[in-house]
């Protein structure tokens, strides 16, 4: 398995080319950097953690800006939006975005991707939180055809746009593979129509063993190779990590894992994303041996 590590990009996290570079030297495999564009000043919508919404949520650089810089300053690194909130985001300049990241980096973007838990942004925004889901899986569809078609058209219930030529294309054919953070009832059903992967947050290995042992049931009801959806769970550096653990997620069919928690993104925001990435470079090895 490989890992990746979660980035909490801000002006007080440091350099984020240095700390890429420095990534990559101590082994890790992926570079994962969330977005929260705005936080409303006035909202009511609860954050969904222990505690209440992090300052540092507030003063995130934009993913795609931060990547490019990682991009720029390594040559595996892969760059992963973990996540990008697609439904706030217009979909004609996105897929020009990703694609033109996609190329500078020689093929290493990789897309996580969520519909958002905050009402109050999603709609300042100018989205409908209650159509954000669908927004999200037509905002896919919509991608994946600007990075295909010369001439690229869609036209589903909320994104529409005639034909138009989109270029450049991704380095990657038909584009980066696209993973969906989320959680609750329909996630399996969401998964296997649109998606190329998952990236959950996860409990234990036990409880996501069981999860992906349900989803790959949907997936294959649903025609799709279980065997090639990839799967990266975000897992706390300092939940059980040991051989036995990590096996559980080895034979789960975990990709990777992503190291996240909200201490150590609370911690990385301000400045002690090196004292992290010393700190995890054991789990790094660890994981690789699992």
């Amino acid at each position: 398995m490989d890992t990746g590590l979660l980035l909490i990009a801000t002006l007080q996290t440091g350099d984020v080319a240095a700390l890429a570079r420095r990534a990559e030297a101590s082994g890790f495999e992926s570079l994962w950097i969330p977005e929260h564009p705005v936080i409303p000043i006035e909202r009511n919508t609860p954050f969904p953690f222990a505690g209440g919404l992090p300052e540092h949520y507030g003063r995130w650089l934009d993913p795609f800006i931060a990547l490019t810089v990682a991009a720029c300053a390594t040559t595996r690194l892969r760059l992963v939006t973990g996540i990008c909130l697609l439904p706030e985001r217009e979909p004609l300049m996105t897929a020009k975005i990703i694609a033109s990241l996609d190329q500078v980096s020689k093929g290493r973007v990789v897309l996580g991707v969520g519909a958002g838990w905050l009402r109050e942004e999603t709609e300042v925004m100018g989205a409908r939180f209650g159509t954000r889901w669908k927004r999200l899986r037509e905002t896919v569809e919509a991608l994946r055809v600007l990075w295909k078609e010369p001439a690229a058209s869609y036209q589903g219930e909320i994104i529409r746009f005639p034909a138009v030529r989109c270029d450049p294309k991704p380095a990657q054919p038909g584009g980066p593979p696209v993973l969906l953070g989320g959680h609750g009832e329909k996630v399996f059903p969401r998964l296997a129509r649109t998606f190329d992967g998952w990236c959950p947050l996860v409990e234990s290995p036990d409880a996501f063993a069981a999860e992906v042992k349900a989803l790959r049931e949907v997936l294959r009801g649903a025609g799709r190779d279980a065997d090639r959806f990839q799967l990266s769970p975000f897992v706390d550096p300092e939940s059980d990590l040991s051989p036995s653990a990590l096996a559980v997620y080895r034979r789960a069919g975990a990709a990777r894992l992503v190291l996240f928690s909200q201490k150590m993104a609370a911690e990385i925001a301000d400045g002690a994303a090196p004292a992290w990435i010393e700190r995890t470079a054991p789990i790094v090895e660890r994981i690789r041996g699992a």
